[in-house]
């Protein structure tokens, strides 16, 4: 039998170098706090890459990308403040271009992501979670770059496993012969629900506003289902089993109005132990009032801090409900050892790398253990390429509905110049309506709009203006 090598074959898939990387941020300032377990997010920079990639014939193109530097996330040590977090991402992102720059070798575009994540993790030891996001990003920005020089969209490069998916850096758990059939079903589109996230500090109802913002946008879970037509709601939890009670009680008076809801529930590490997370269930189900919400209820999200999760199992708690990790998703074995524990669902976020999720996607479409999951989450990806790359990566997995927080907390393309504004409104017009001040994302009957997406490059028909951004400090 002879293979097809024009698809799914690594061996023979393109390969390229990096020759130029320049890294740039921007501060943002959100329009509504973001509370998510014990951390408050008020303002972040947003970081953007600039790559520039060279095939084997010698041609050239580039590429970007960009992800919000959000502090307590990665990393949540108390003894860290903000500044020392976000230091951290930086320092991942130059030690991540430097690991890039040194590889002279040309490589496929999946060899080079795992090699420079390899590279960058042994250099930055400690948490690999933090460590992993510069190499997320310049895997990003290097496939927009391809594709932009290959004249192919996201999701081509992908099905036809022009990435390279394989060879010796594919974990072992993977059998080469089930990658490029799987790619190759993918079948992304052209929408996807948006699962609003419903933050501890934000206002539930319209009269529990005490400091009105008043620029158009909705402020209330209220408002935004009045606006957005959502119908799924991701709920963050503090741990504090009162406190939680009483405000999903209002929440589910609200909810109440939405036909056929759903919801996710994000621990966000606040609950010590399954005893508390057990306390906080029994609860709910004994509240007559609350008995929609639990029955909304799709999974539960990273429960317990990651210090613990892989040392403790959920027992009984698996059989109530699914249960997913995140922040505890911080290597390719993650996933695996969280099994065994009862979890059956894991995270994409593209701050994690999108090899990764592919990877994953894999994983649970061609292994023999039934009902595991891939859910699409969300780090504050902002309007532009952030938002764009996340969303036609979550499409291509095929994945039916998305956490979207970033157009909540911040209003469109905050810092970008009214030219590349406008370039990105015209480039995307299903993506975005214009609001007062350029465009923002659109959510219409609780639905994105992703047809745009299959532009040439990775997601985007247009790169931001760098000359208007700050270097990274």
């Amino acid at each position: 039998m002879t293979m097809d090598r024009s698809i799914g074959d690594p061996v023979t898939a393109p390969r390229v170098r990096l020759v130029e990387i320049d890294a740039f941020e921007r501060d943002i300032r959100l329009r509504l706090p973001f509370r998510f377990g014990a951390a408050t997010l008020e303002r972040a920079p947003q970081a953007f890459l600039r790559v520039r990639v060279e095939d084997e014939q010698g041609k050239t193109a580039i590429g970007a990308a960009a992800e919000m530097m959000v502090p307590k996330w990665f990393d949540k040590n108390p003894a860290l403040t903000p500044a020392q977090n976000v230091d951290q991402l930086r320092t991942s992102i130059r030690t991540a271009a430097a690991a890039s720059l040194e590889a002279s070798a040309p490589a496929t575009l999946f060899a080079a992501a795992r090699l420079n994540e390899l590279e960058t993790v042994r250099r930055l030891p400690g948490n690999p979670l933090a460590a992993g996001f510069g190499p997320s990003l310049v895997a990003r920005a290097a496939l927009d770059a391809y594709c932009r020089l290959a004249g192919l969209s996201f999701f081509d490069a992908v099905r036809r496993n022009l990435v390279g998916i394989g060879g010796p850096m594919l974990p072992g758990d993977i059998e080469a012969e089930a990658v490029s059939a799987t790619l190759a079903g993918l079948r992304p589109a052209g929408s996807i629900l948006a699962r609003h996230t419903i933050g501890l500090l934000d206002p539930i109802a319209e009269g529990d506003i005490v400091h009105p913002v008043e620029d158009g946008l909705p402020e209330s879970l209220e408002a935004v289902i009045s606006r957005y037509g959502n119908r799924w709601f991701k709920i963050k939890l503090s741990g504090a089993i009162d406190a939680d009670i009483d405000r999903l009680a209002r929440i589910a008076a609200v909810l109440e109005r939405v036909p056929d809801y759903r919801v996710t529930v994000d621990g966000n590490e606040q609950f010590r132990a399954p005893e508390d997370l057990a306390a906080l269930l029994a609860r709910i189900e004994a509240i007559p009032r609350l008995s929609r919400l639990r029955a909304a209820i799709a999974f539960i999200e990273q429960p317990f801090s990651r210090a613990i999760t892989m040392e403790t199992p959920l027992g009984g708690l698996a059989a109530r409900l699914p249960y997913l990790i995140d922040e505890s998703d911080d290597g390719d074995d993650a996933f695996a050892r969280a099994r065994v524990l009862g979890y059956t669902g894991v995270s994409s976020k593209t701050c994690k790398g999108i090899y990764r999720s592919l990877l994953k996607a894999i994983r649970i479409r061609t292994g023999c253990v039934p009902g595991l999951f891939l859910s699409g989450e969300d780090l504050t990806c902002q309007a532009g390429l952030a938002v764009q790359q996340d969303l036609a990566l979550v499409s291509a997995l095929g994945l039916s509905h998305v956490e979207r927080n970033g157009h909540h907390y911040v209003a469109g393309m905050q810092g970008a110049p009214e030219a590349e504004r406008a370039r990105f409104a015209a480039a995307h017009p299903d993506l975005y309506e214009q609001g007062p001040d350029g465009p923002l994302l659109s959510i219409r009957e609780g639905r994105i709009a992703s047809g745009s997406l299959g532009a040439v490059g990775y997601a985007s028909g247009a790169l931001p203006d760098f000359e208007a951004m700050e270097r990274l400090s």
